[in-house]
């Protein structure tokens, strides 16, 4: 059969990514509202890494727009919820 495994590949891959980073955020948010604060599980958990891109300015004769700052936050959670949905995508497909 003719059927590109590649590009399917990574269409799930980037489905994959998308999907646990919102799952991630998830249970970061619910994290911040269940756990008290001061603890050492909650300073572990919601600990985070900032990467952040931008402002992105174009101006083109007709058209001006700006695609401005884009920010991936990364914390033990979020990683959790990529290997969950990684694992759930893994066993269904």
């Amino acid at each position: 059969m003719l059927v590109d495994t590649g590009r399917r590949s990574v269409i799930r891959f980037a489905w994959t990514l998308v999907l646990g980073l919102f799952l991630g955020g998830l249970l970061t948010k619910l994290m911040e509202l269940t756990l008290p604060e001061g603890t050492a599980s909650r300073d572990f958990l919601l600990t985070s890494v900032d990467a952040s891109l931008g402002p992105l300015s174009v101006d083109l004769v007709a058209v001006a727009f700006d695609l401005g700052p884009v920010t991936l936050t990364l914390n033990s959670l979020t990683l959790v919820g990529i290997a969950i949905v990684a694992f759930v995508v893994r066993s269904w497909i």
